[in-house]
């Protein structure tokens, strides 16, 4: 060893080259590295691995298959393990908190333990919906060779011969309630709906924000489309450690493709097919790690031009393994690309995202994607809206239906357990405005998903009847006239805190905006703000970080042209 400790051709050698770093060698030949060992760069496969979910249960046994990647490609893999708080089981309950507070206990998490240890590149395995972003921000954040992986989809479950999803399950919650099936079947949908391995399996926000990392770049063209339980994965999991290894070696750090073009390029994939309105809030969220300027108003430009030509759940027929089978992120690609939707950018594969498509735009022998000219809508599923009670913004959810104008009474509620109880005892009435205030990021705190309340509606058969607006937000499951992230929120003072029942409220999704007939500013004078839910611990401290939802609700310090100016050092090359 010599004792060049001033020198670094990689980050790592800040702890194994030198005498003075004899203390960390000798802690790390114990762990099984070798004077060899030490010359190679090292990769941190930071995995979301967890029993507790369908959707991470199996990336375990995918990580083998990274980390014998990255040995192949000469690299040392060095694993960590990190978080996960998953939607579907905690969706309606107090734990749902927790959900987007993980995203940032995720990216925070995996930062440390790779800045903590100089380490080379970084390979990110996740599967429920909070990991993938949580991945990219953190990628993002470091600025190193990165690839993220994403462990695939469920396959379907199966009842009375079709093919259902976990959406199923909730909606049949509100079809029980209703009295439109009885207990008896809403078990068996229960016991059908989750066969296996995977994320759930819709154009939900696991699904869409796996096909956004793909757009831009941090996850190889077709890799996260596969399947969790398809033979292929294994093969996925090894090419992305190697992958770590390459772009490492040619000097490929992340911020490399999270770029202005590349955040665009990934809501409009999204946008093409349906997926969730949490694409918005992540994508944010994203830019704001990169520093790239990002505004939410993107999303409605891109969804105003945009068709819909994937016909996926919740608002379509199919599912993520059928997309997969249809030609998936490939396709989809070239048909945007020839329509001149797309910007050509770099991805982490040393392609340009165009080389990664499919050759020819063939719909042949497959239901699930359309040609742009014959599309299943022709605007995509959301829109921003701003007015009376979302001067900073909302974004509305329109999958599932062809409506972009509501008007009726509203029915607020302080919570949405308040709002499930009024769906199940038929206390909502067709052309009612549903409100769910102090559900957002910091009145939650963390933001929860309505997922409950919306199936409720929608099993209860009042879907296309009624809208709902909340400070809160939509799973990716949600379907139907639904407005969520509104901003300021109403732990904040915004103007949803200060509606009441029975004010007219009118939802324009064309002229974008969200109206109320009432003196607003008037009742403000008598508000005060909610005392807080937590005084201690992360659900405190979260609330207390936290920010707007129009701007991606992230903890991190806000971005600013002097933060651009100046920006945080990374673990990079000084070689590349």
């Amino acid at each position: 060893m010599t004792d060049d400790k001033n020198t670094h051709s990689k980050p790592s050698d800040a702890i194994v080259k030198g005498r003075d770093r004899a203390h960390a060698r000798a802690m790390l030949r114990a762990a099984g590295l070798s004077d060899e060992d030490f010359a190679r760069p090292m990769v941190a496969v930071v995995n979301t691995w967890s029993s507790v979910t369908p959707c991470n249960m199996h990336l375990g046994e995918l990580a083998e298959f990274v980390r014998k990647g990255v040995r192949e490609a000469g690299g040392v893999p060095i694993d960590f393990n990190t978080i996960v708080v998953t939607d579907g089981i905690t969706m309606g309950a107090e734990g749902m908190r927790a959900s987007l507070m993980s995203r940032e206990c995720i990216a925070d998490s995996a930062e440390l333990a790779v800045r903590g240890h100089h380490l080379d590149a970084v390979v990110f395995i996740v599967g429920c919906d909070k990991t993938i972003p949580a991945a990219a921000m953190a990628a993002a954040r470091m600025d190193l060779p990165s690839v993220i992986l994403y462990g695939g989809a469920i396959q379907p479950g199966r009842h009375r011969g079709k093919s259902i999803t976990i959406q199923d399950v909730f909606e049949a919650v509100g079809a029980c309630a209703a009295g439109r099936i009885d207990e008896e079947e809403l078990t068996a949908v229960e016991k059908a709906a989750c066969p296996g391995a995977g994320a759930c399996g819709g154009q939900f926000t696991a699904n869409t924000m796996s096909l956004a990392l793909t757009f831009l770049g941090l996850s190889p063209m077709g890799a996260n489309d596969i399947p969790a339980t398809h033979p292929d994965k294994p093969d996925a999991a090894r090419a992305a450690g190697a992958l770590a290894v390459e772009a490492f070696r040619e000097g490929r750090n992340a911020r490399r493709y999270v770029t202005a073009e590349a955040l665009r390029n990934a809501a409009v994939a999204t946008t093409a097919t349906a997926g969730s309105t949490n694409a918005a809030l992540h994508l944010l969220a994203i830019a704001h790690e990169a520093q790239v300027e990002l505004d939410l108003d993107v999303f409605d430009e891109v969804s105003r031009a945009t068709p819909v030509i994937a016909d996926l759940k919740p608002g379509g027929r199919f599912m993520a393994p059928d997309f997969f089978a249809a030609g998936g992120a490939p396709l989809l690609g070239r048909l945007l690309l020839d329509a001149g939707m797309l910007s050509d950018a770099p991805t982490v594969t040393g392609e340009m995202l165009s080389e990664t498509f499919a050759a020819e735009p063939s719909l042949d022998g497959q239901n699930v994607l359309r040609a742009l000219n014959d599309p299943i809508k022709p605007r995509g599923g959301f829109g921003v809206l701003y007015g009376d009670l979302a001067p900073e913004g909302c974004v509305a959810k329109l999958a599932g239906h062809d409506r972009l104008f509501f008007e009726g009474p509203a029915r607020v509620f302080e919570c949405e357990e308040d709002a499930f109880a009024a769906v199940q005892s038929a206390a909502i009435r067709p052309g009612d405005v549903v409100v769910i205030r102090n559900e957002g990021p910091v009145g939650g705190p963390g933001m929860r998903e309505m997922l409950g309340v919306t199936a409720a509606l929608q099993g209860a058969g009042l879907g296309d009847d009624v809208a709902l607006v909340t400070d809160g937000r939509f799973s990716g499951a949600t379907h139907g006239f639904m407005v969520g992230h509104v901003a300021p929120e109403a732990a904040k003072g915004g103007p949803i805190a200060h509606l009441r029942d029975g004010d007219n409220v009118r939802i324009d999704v064309d002229a974008r905006r969200i109206d109320v007939d009432a003196d607003l500013a008037a009742r403000a004078t008598d508000w005060r703000a909610p005392a807080p839910r937590y005084l201690n611990g992360a659900f405190a401290k979260y609330a207390a970080l936290v920010g707007s939802a129009s701007r991606g609700a992230v903890t991190s310090s806000p971005f600013t042209e002097q933060s651009a100016a100046t920006p945080a050092p990374s673990l990079t090359r000084t070689d590349a």
